[in-house]
């Protein structure tokens, strides 16, 4: 604690508030006090005196626990490398015609999980996510309503969502999803009639295809029976912010997955997801259903 101390008020006294802040990132998992990170201050308050880290509440004993958690998230990781794809045997690989992605049972699967609405564009829309009978199933309701906010800019509204959470690896690296032996989406869900829009998102480099989306259409029947849907994934188009793209691309298949509703009818809505799975269709041999061409062909 002292030698901490002394090197923080060091690196403060020369001079170096360039040294302190990365002083301060290198020790953030043995900090349990967010005001080191925070230079806001209230208009019309007094400066504190005291340096930002004499106000840190040092714990060792957090930021080694945090530290242990994610070499034993990278021993993991190693061992199912060494062992093949996807920590299977490469026989079993090679030979896997059906994989299972997400199933709901428990609260921890819906976890895994995060829903959203236009009430964050100031619509009025509601969206919930639940555990359905017997805990057999994930059930996501809510109420729709295209009433577009009274704000001048917005012109549109009425959708609510559902999508995974992005998987994170050890020590908070990216971690993608190895879909390569596969070309066909697979679901079992139970729908009330509405059409609904299965969404793969991108995680582009650059930032100005953030709202890169590749999507197709998902038609519930409605009534007490469940339906199985096989997409191929030849079928997904290309979107950005809700426009269809010219150049249209095949999808790469390691991105975060969702749902979307948003058919512009007020009213209620449900849909019932069993489970969400891989599967490999031999007879399907399509690649991409869509032209691909060159917008400016030279001459």
């Amino acid at each position: 604690m002292a030698l901490t101390g002394m090197l923080l008020n060091g690196a403060s006294f020369h001079g170096g508030c360039r040294r302190h802040k990365v002083l301060l990132s290198l020790l953030g998992p043995f900090l349990s006090n967010s005001k080191l990170y925070s230079s806001y201050r209230r208009p019309g308050a007094e400066p504190e005196k005291k340096l930002s880290w004499q106000n840190a509440d040092f714990s060792f004993k957090k930021g080694f626990d945090h530290l242990k958690t994610q070499l034993s998230l990278l021993k993991k990781e190693t061992q199912d490398y060494l062992m093949g794809p996807g920590g299977h045997p490469l026989s079993q690989h090679l030979l896997e015609q059906t994989r299972v992605l997400w199933q709901f049972r428990s609260q921890e699967d819906l976890n895994g999980w995060v829903i959203s609405s236009d009430v964050e564009i100031g619509g009025k829309s509601k969206v919930y996510l639940k555990l359905g009978r017997n805990n057999q199933a994930a059930l996501l309701y809510g109420t729709l309503n295209t009433e577009v906010p009274r704000d001048g800019e917005t012109k549109y509204s009425g959708y609510c969502s559902m999508r995974s959470r992005p998987a994170v690896g050890s020590f908070n690296r990216k971690k993608y999803y190895d879909w390569s032996n596969f070309n066909t989406l697979y679901l079992r869900v139970r729908g009330d009639g509405r059409p609904w829009m299965v969404n793969i998102y991108t995680d582009p480099y650059f930032s100005h295809q953030k709202d890169d989306l590749y999507s197709y259409f998902m038609f519930t029947r409605g009534g007490p029976y469940w339906e199985e849907i096989k997409i191929p994934f030849s079928k997904f188009f290309l979107s950005s912010r809700g426009r269809v793209q010219d150049s249209q691309h095949p999808v790469w298949l390691d991105k975060t997955f969702g749902f979307t509703i948003g058919d512009k009818v007020d009213g209620p809505f449900q849909l019932e997801i069993d489970f969400i799975g891989l599967l490999k269709d031999r007879a399907h041999r399509e690649e991409f259903a869509y032209e691909i061409y060159d917008k400016n062909t030279p001459v």
